[in-house]
């Protein structure tokens, strides 16, 4: 089971119990997404129910069950898909760990017909920041210190319908997890914190929601990367060299990218949109962030920026066959909606030509009824004359 261990940052929210929306957040970096994905990927990603409602019941659970007796059973959520049970009663509630502390379990899990998962003596995480299955997150918040509970985890709070392949977890497969928690302490402050692990930090919480987000869980996948990128903007009270200064600020432009990837799965473009403008504010010709920035622009409507910023993503990498496909699939919408436009104003105004034409013929038809009358006048005219001459005459 993969942890990262997190640092403490006054006024840190998490995703599991703020219920924020997502609008700081950008696209997947190179060991997710090295090939840029084409602008139809860009969302409709499958929505997973929010965490954030999931650890609001865990908190209303934590509150009422301080004289939880041994042997029975607590459903955590109300749904029976978690449930908890007392195996050796710990310290006391006031020994209970609050999220954002880094906590240390010794955990053994095994499938429902009895085959053991794996068996971990000593697991750390930070609680709350998504480290770690739902499951652990949700449950150890509530046990006591040195506590030992039996879980019962639907597969939806476990490895879901993918299944694990490392540990080996079938697809939707409910898991028992034997668990005792062993320690818990507050997170090293940030600004104390030596930068090199600093980064490391960063970078683990990072690789975290890239596990996320090729699980499509992409709303937590969010939430390890706005960790991350906390991180890496924490002010620092220590001294930091400029390389290390440099290393932070590319860890923050992979986040933003991440993010801005994970926010378009979830139809969040204004969100993405944001995301991808970080990352030019820092880096003006960073490819992906352009090429996520024309097709939240596409998806919005704004053909023709979104054109543009294709375009100069293209320029940069001429060879880059996805970012072709995607101007040139861009540039015939953009010349049908023109053309639809046009279409639409010409039926809204008539038709100037054939209205034209009529015209020109009321006027050319006038035109030849007083020529005519002209001249029988002055036929007339000249026959009254000649008449008077030849009278004359006589």
């Amino acid at each position: 089971m993969n942890v990262a261990p997190s640092g403490k940052k006054s006024g840190r929210a998490w995703l599991l119990d703020s219920g924020e929306d997502f609008s700081m957040l950008d696209d997947v970096e190179d060991d997710v997404d090295d090939d840029l994905p084409p602008l139809e990927d860009a969302g409709g990603g499958k929505k997973k129910d929010s965490p954030a409602k999931d650890a609001t019941k865990a908190d209303a659970v934590a509150d009422r069950t301080s004289s939880t007796e041994l042997e029975e059973w607590l459903d955590v959520l109300g749904n029976g898909q978690l449930r908890k049970k007392v195996v050796e009663a710990g310290a006391g509630p006031d020994s209970r760990p609050q999220r954002g502390q880094n906590v240390t379990i010794h955990l053994k899990t095994t499938l429902t017909d009895g085959t053991v998962v794996e068996e971990l003596p000593n697991v750390s995480f930070t609680l709350g920041d998504g480290d770690v299955l739902q499951v652990l997150d949700l449950t150890v918040q509530l046990m006591e210190m040195s506590e030992k509970a039996l879980i019962e985890a639907g597969a939806k709070y476990a490895y879901g319908a993918l299944g694990s392949s490392t540990p080996a977890v079938p697809p939707d497969a409910d898991l028992i997890l034997e668990v005792q928690l062993l320690s818990a302490e507050d997170a090293p402050d940030l600004e104390l914190m030596p930068p090199s692990e600093r980064i490391s930090l960063a970078n683990r919480k990072r690789e975290r929601g890239n596990i996320h987000y090729q699980r499509t869980d992409y709303a937590f996948a969010i939430n390890s990367y706005g960790i991350a990128l906390q991180i890496t903007e924490a002010t620092s009270r220590v001294d930091i060299s400029q390389q290390e200064e440099e290393e932070l600020l590319d860890m923050k432009v992979k986040c933003l990218n991440n993010m801005a990837a994970a926010q378009l799965k979830l139809d969040h473009y204004e969100a993405a949109l944001r995301s991808c403008v970080s990352v030019l504010a820092h880096q003006p010709d960073n490819v992906k962030a352009l090429f996520r920035k024309g097709k939240v622009l596409a998806l919005q409507g704004e053909y023709a920026e979104a054109i543009k910023t294709l375009k100069r993503a293209l320029k940069l990498e001429p060879s880059n066959k996805t970012i072709h496909a995607e101007l040139s699939k861009l540039v015939k919408k953009h010349s049908d909606q023109k053309g639809a436009e046009q279409a639409m104003y010409k039926k809204m105004l008539g038709n100037p030509t054939n209205a034209s034409v009529q015209k020109h013929r009321a006027k050319s038809s006038w035109s030849l009824s007083w020529k005519w009358l002209f001249g029988a006048t002055a036929v007339a005219i000249g026959g009254v004359a000649l008449s008077v001459v030849i009278a004359a005459r006589n």
